[in-house]
Order: C-alpha cells, then structure tokens, then sequence
C-alpha cells in the first residue's frame, strides 16, 4: 500500500508563492509519474504538473513558467512550487503516485489566494 500525506496550503495573497509538499510512504519504486491535480469549485479536476520516472515534467497552459514540479526519490517526496499566484489558482491540491495498474491519491490540501 502507499500512503500520500500533502502540506504546504493555505492562504496567500495574489502574487504571493507557495510550496505543496506530498511525501510518499510504501514502494514507490515501480512507479511511473507523481502529479499534482487541482479541483475548484464548478470546474473539472485538472492535472496541474506531472514529473515521470525519467524526470520529465508536463505543466497544465495554465501554469506553465509560474509552478515547478520537483522530486526528491531519497525522501519519496514530490514538491510544487507555485509562484505569482492568482485568483484562478484557488482549488483544493492533489497529489497522485501513478503505477502500471492503479494510482494512488493524497487527501488533498487547500490553497486559497485571496487580498
């Protein structure tokens, strides 16, 4: 089994940055891609930034040069940095470990960007 445990939301003003942290505890060794999802209010779940296996990173149009997706495989941790953040950036984030025949999900971690 693995096990995902988000931290790093909260509130912030626009503009601000922030850092999501998912740490991972189980096997995570055969996995192909962590993610960070997002859910807001209305609006369907999006995937925000993905890091595979490789170290390959895919970023969503909507954040791309303003969040960064790193890893750090000793500590089987999967960081977001999220700088100048906007109104549209407040969702509920979540992190994702995919393997070859299921995925596993973090309970998410709420990040609100408000003046």
């Amino acid at each position: 089994q693995v096990q995902l445990v988000e931290s790093g939301g909260g509130l912030v003003q626009p503009g601000g940055s922030l850092r999501l942290s998912c740490a991972a505890s189980g096997n995570i060794f055969n996995m192909y891609a962590m993610a960070w999802y997002r859910l807001a209010p209305g609006k369907q779940r999006e995937l925000v930034a993905e890091i595979r296996r490789d170290s390959s990173t895919q970023y969503s149009d909507s954040v791309k040069g303003r969040f960064f997706i790193s890893r750090d495989n000793a500590k089987k941790t999967v960081y977001l940095q999220m700088n100048s953040l906007k109104f549209e950036d407040t969702a509920v984030y979540y992190c994702n470990v995919g393997f070859p025949s299921q995925s596993y999900w973090g309970q998410g971690t709420q990040v609100t960007v408000s003046s």
